[in-house]
């Protein structure tokens, strides 16, 4: 059954609980058909005259009346901004432990590795769920929980990078022209790996993206009505062994191309850093 006509259906089922006029946030059903058309809105229920008059749902609308189209874009504004404010979150971290145990090795590498090995031994999804219960579920929550469990590639990574770059030429002379190592450090190491880092962060970009689409179908990631992908997904799948499948099959479509499309970005910044490739 289309979505719209279920609506009205389950409307009109239930018409006596809509027909108290007196009572806030309750309308009668003389006024609801008076009401004058609106544009739909994503977080919005559509009215039964809506419904009938207004035929702009080109995919359907889910169990409330909402457009599943806009529903569907506006979700797109809510993985991006996850996924980029989380990798923001999980450079500035590990760029810093890994510049810090990458050039001064010693204890300061023995501490900062035990710190990596510790995260790195707990499984990511329970980690996110560990900080998301400690902060509470909330669309900011998300940001900082993905963002402190994707910070432990990156300090590897660069951690071993420094590991080959301190011994260059280039450092010792800027030694022995008495720079300081912070100054080695931003100036002279790190624009040397750059490239790497790029990738890595397209590859987390993409982790972050099924992170907050998992946290949404758990119920801690954005809380209505602020559309997500995992949300929908789980408000829906109970309808893929009937004829409304499209509703949790158009989410799950929409997080696997945008997985994919980062992923693909990932291997191409690879190919065009790799320098021994060409």
């Amino acid at each position: 059954m289309n979505g719209k006509y279920f609506v009205i259906l389950f409307f009109i089922e239930n018409m006596h609980d809509y027909s108290s006029p007196g009572e806030p946030g309750v309308v009668s059903l003389a006024s609801l058909l008076e009401s004058e058309n609106t544009l739909t809105s994503p977080t919005k229920t559509i009215s039964a005259e809506q419904f009938i008059t207004l035929k702009t749902f080109y995919l359907g609308t889910d169990r409330f009346g909402r457009d599943l189209l806009s529903r569907l874009m506006v979700a797109t504004r809510v993985s991006l901004s996850v996924g980029l404010i989380a990798v923001v979150i999980s450079l500035f971290i590990g760029i810093g432990l890994g510049s810090l145990a990458g050039f001064y090795r010693g204890w300061v590498d023995k501490i900062i590795l035990w710190f990596i090995n510790v995260i790195w031994s707990i499984p990511t999804l329970l980690l996110v769920v560990a900080i998301t219960m400690a902060l509470g579920k909330g669309f900011v929550q998300v940001f900082i929980a993905v963002g402190l469990t994707m910070w432990v590639e990156v300090a590897r990574l660069v951690r071993g990078q420094f590991f080959s770059l301190r011994e260059q030429q280039y450092v010792e002379a800027g030694r022995a022209l008495g720079f300081n190592d912070s100054r080695i450090i931003l100036r002279h190491i790190l624009p040397n790996i750059i490239g790497p880092v790029i990738v890595i962060a397209a590859s987390n970009f993409a982790s972050a993206i099924l992170l907050e689409a998992g946290l949404s179908f758990l119920g801690m990631g954005a809380q209505p009505p602020t559309p997500s992908w995992g949300m929908m997904i789980k408000e829906n799948y109970s309808y893929i062994v009937v004829d409304a499948a499209w509703l949790a099959i158009f989410p799950g479509v929409a997080i696997a191309l945008m997985v994919l499309s980062f992923t693909l970005l990932g291997n191409g910044l690879r190919d065009a850093f790799d320098t021994r490739s060409t």
